[in-house]
């Protein structure tokens, strides 16, 4: 989705830079609840106690990512994960 952006290279080096924990999680307003949790993308402008403000260093190296819609989740689980490895519901048309 960024690939054509100036920052894609930068993005991808440091998504690279290290260990990674990949999790889907699921429940009623799981995306909208992850990313309170996570907090603004600009670390500066998220709230107190959010894993981007506590644990962010600037914008483009924000720590965390979390899909902003149902239709991107299924594409970004897709990436990481097989059908066979999730919960029947993760892929259950809605």
């Amino acid at each position: 989705m960024h690939r054509e952006r100036p920052f894609f290279r930068d993005l991808v080096r440091f998504m690279t830079s290290g260990p990674v924990v990949l999790m889907v999680l699921e429940g009623e307003g799981a995306i909208e609840r992850n990313r309170q949790v996570m907090g603004a993308t600009d670390p500066r402008k998220a709230a107190e106690g959010t894993i981007r403000r506590d644990f962010a260093t600037d914008i483009e190296k924000n720590t965390v990512h979390g899909s902003d819609g149902p239709e991107t989740a299924q594409a970004e689980i897709a990436y990481f994960f097989r059908t066979t490895e999730l919960h029947p519901y993760v892929w259950k048309d809605k």
